[in-house]
Formats: structure tokens, sequence, C-alpha cells
């Protein structure tokens, strides 16, 4: 039997299941059977973005599972982002529909603004999404993230997405939003894991009732990203054999450690697998509890080294990373 995922609620009344799976990376064939696998394995809440380049197999597996009547609709949390290239306020909408029409479904979830960097828009297409100069930084926009949240809180107002948040803003610009907008975020999504567990930044979202979502939850063992490098990336806390021990203790893996502790510190992972053993392991966390010790020696991994350092845009003047938290 699947493990029973609870759900977290948010503030605007509404539930986030307290597990999800990630899907960046999982195209074609691959993104369409780790979603089915998923939802066979109990996970209720799928995150993708436009950015993936995979709505089309998220929603073509989700619409699957509804047709065999695995689930309904109402039973699965879907989760997708506007990207960089589409933060002024007249593509808000378009991205949003896009991503709508690419997922095939009534409504969305959850949608987020990807980052806080607005870069120019030169089309729709893939080879659109990342525009560089020369020197390989980013052609930024002037666009303010404040603008772009206005057109996503005009969103709500269609009924076709329940809820808004961010992902990737730092303390000072959730200040700011906080401050001006109508709509409170739901979530903020960052990078957080042993490596970089967020506690600052946790803490101060959990002031404002914001809930934090963890993307490379485990740290992105795999490093396939080219812009990503090695260098400052500590030892890994699922190589560490304390870390080994303690999963003993409890009959599970390192990994399901990890996550358990990223529960544990109030955070909703999103871990992304396309093989089903993994799959099935990731959910199955729920039935232990780490120790305050335990919680203490996952603690020293944290040395704020990011594996998703995001340096090519970071002269952009709402660059998230240069605050600690």
């Amino acid at each position: 039997m699947a493990p029973k995922v609870p759900a977290i609620r948010l503030n605007n009344g509404l539930e986030i299941p307290a597990l999800g799976l990630g899907t960046y990376m999982a195209t074609e064939e691959e993104g369409i059977a780790a979603v089915k696998m998923a939802i066979d394995e109990g996970y209720r809440h799928i995150d993708t973005a436009y950015f993936y380049q995979n709505e089309t197999q998220v929603g073509q597996a989700v619409r699957a599972k509804i047709a065999e009547g695995v689930i309904k609709r109402e039973d699965v949390y879907i989760v997708t982002k506007v990207w960089n290239t589409y933060h002024a306020p007249e593509h808000v909408e378009q991205a949003f529909q896009r991503s709508l029409d690419n997922l095939g479904l009534d409504y969305i979830d959850l949608y987020l603004m990807h980052w806080p960097t607005g870069w120019k828009f030169s089309g729709w297409s893939p080879s659109d999404f990342m525009p560089m100069d020369a020197a390989g930084r980013t052609i930024n926009s002037d666009v303010d993230y404040l603008e772009t949240w206005s057109a996503m809180e005009r969103l709500l107002e269609t009924g076709k997405v329940k809820s808004i948040g961010v992902s990737n803003f730092n303390s000072e610009q959730l200040t700011r939003l906080l401050a001006k907008c109508k709509v409170k975020p739901v979530t903020n999504q960052v990078e957080c894991n042993p490596g970089i567990n967020q506690r600052k930044l946790i803490d101060f979202c959990r002031q404002h009732d914001i809930v934090i979502t963890s993307y490379s939850p485990l740290g992105r063992p795999n490093l396939t990203d080219p812009v990503v490098g090695t260098e400052g990336i500590p030892k890994h806390a699922l190589d560490d054999p304390r870390v080994v021990g303690i999963a003993k203790k409890y009959g599970k893996s390192a990994g399901q450690v990890v996550l358990r502790y990223l529960i544990e510190l109030g955070t909703v992972p999103i871990p992304k697998s396309s093989r089903l053993e993994r799959i099935r392991q990731n959910i199955d966390i729920f039935d232990f509890q780490l120790t305050a010790d335990e919680i203490k020696v996952l603690d020293g991994f944290n040395t704020g080294a990011r594996t998703v350092p995001f340096n090519f845009s970071s002269a952009h003047k709402y660059f998230p990373f240069k605050l600690e938290y």
C-alpha cells in the first residue's frame, strides 16, 4: 500500500502535499513514465515548469491516471512556473495559458515566479529561453518582479489557478513583495539540502506564513547541468558514514534520512527521480522521526554552498544570491 503523505495548510486555507515529485530534465517518454509511476506509488504533488519543456508529458501522465480511475483531478497538486523571459505583465497571462494548454488540464494548483530576475523577451521557443551576450551573461530586462507579481495576482481572478507563489527569492525581496502585494505568496521554492539547509530563510518565511519548498533536496548527486561546477560543493551527506549509520538504525537509505531531515525542518521536498525503486524510497519517509542529535549531524553539512549558483545572471539587479538568505 502506498504511503500516505500528509498535507500542509497554506496561508490561503488550501493545502499542499508535504512531498512532491520534481521533474527537471525528465522529458519525453521518461517524463511520462516517471509521473505515472509516481502517481501509482502515492505521489499527489507534481512540480514542473515551462522552462523544463515537459509540461506536455506531465499533463499526459496525469490525464492518463485520471482516465484509469487511479486519481481524480482534485486529488493531484500540479505546480508550474513563469519563466524569466516572460516577466513583463503583458507576457505573464500568455505564459500561463501556454502552460495550462501544455498540461491539458482545467486549472493549475500553484503558479510560481521561477526567479525574481527578468530577462529580455524574444519569443516563445526553447531557443529564446536563455538570452545571452557575447560574454555568456544573461541579457536582462528592467521589469520589476512586483509588476510580474501583480500580473500573477490577476490570474487568480480567472479561476484557472488556485494559488500563486515565488521561487529563489531572498528575504529582502520577499519583504519588498509583502509590503506591496495584494495576495501573499503561499510558497517560496528554493534549493534546500544539508549543504544549504536554509534555516534562516525557513524561519523568516515561517514568520510570514510562507511554506518553503525544497528543490535539489538530495543536493543534486548527479551533476549534469553544464552551468554548475563542482568547486566548493561539500562532501555529500549521502556518502557520510554517520548518515549511513542513522539510515541503518531506521531501516532506511541515506537519501530517505536526508528527505526526512528536510521534512523536520518544515519544508516540502520535491526529489526528482525516474527510477521506480528511488521513487518508492523517496515517498516512504513518514513512518520515522529523527532525534535532535541526528538532526544536529545533518545540520553539520551546512556550508551555504549552492549546487545551483546561477552565476551567469549575477549581474542582474535582482540576483537573489548576494545575501546570506
